[in-house]
């Protein structure tokens, strides 16, 4: 696919199941080698990835429903555990830290150029994942599940939870986009 006909494609699926369309491999395959070519500001690879399948999934969407005590609908969090599994994104402090470290010049924007190059990691993901057929969605119920994140997979301290995308087959599609006024957001200048 064409990145345009790609971005199209990837949308928001609240609607999904415990099958996929591909071998799961597949999806290791993609995590894997979008996590490698996706760019990272002084190519610092600050970029960390989990990919919770199977029980591990089911596990972790009930230890962030308990999290919440409650607070948090539990048919809304048994719609991502619907799912047949999740990409948990992260980047890595300690790299990070090291970065302001060396180059003290540059040190308050190592923080952001790492949630940018996370930020493009999630994309590649998301629309890859689009393209395999499969459905996906964004969910950010950090910083409130870090520490049951950590716990379940045994993750170091370092390891800074940004966001987690649940992914599955397609139950059902979601609503048709709303269309909008680019120039509202985009200016060209000549």
């Amino acid at each position: 696919m064409k990145i345009i006909d790609s971005l199209k494609e990837r949308r928001s699926v609240y609607s999904i199941g415990k099958t996929l369309p591909v071998d799961a491999e597949e999806v290791v395959r993609l995590v894997n080698e979008a996590t490698a070519l996706v760019p990272d500001a002084f190519d610092m690879k600050s970029q960390r990835v989990v990919l919770a399948l199977g029980e591990k999934h089911d596990l972790l969407w009930d230890a962030i429903y308990d999290a919440f005590g409650g607070k948090v609908a539990r048919e809304k969090i048994d719609g991502f555990k619907a799912g047949f599994g999740t990409v948990l994104y992260f980047y890595d402090a300690n790299v990070v830290k090291a970065l302001q470290e060396r180059y003290a010049l540059y040190a308050a924007n190592f923080p952001i150029w790492a949630q940018q190059a996370n930020g493009m990691l999630q994309l590649a993901i998301w629309s890859g994942l689009r393209e395999l057929g499969i459905g996906a969605n964004i969910q950010h119920y950090n910083p409130v599940i870090d520490e049951a994140v950590r716990s379940l997979f045994g993750l170091p301290e370092n390891y800074v939870l940004v966001a987690q995308m649940p992914f599955g087959s397609i139950v059902a599609p979601p609503a048709p986009k709303a269309g909008e006024d680019i120039s509202q957001r985009v200016r060209i200048v000549r």
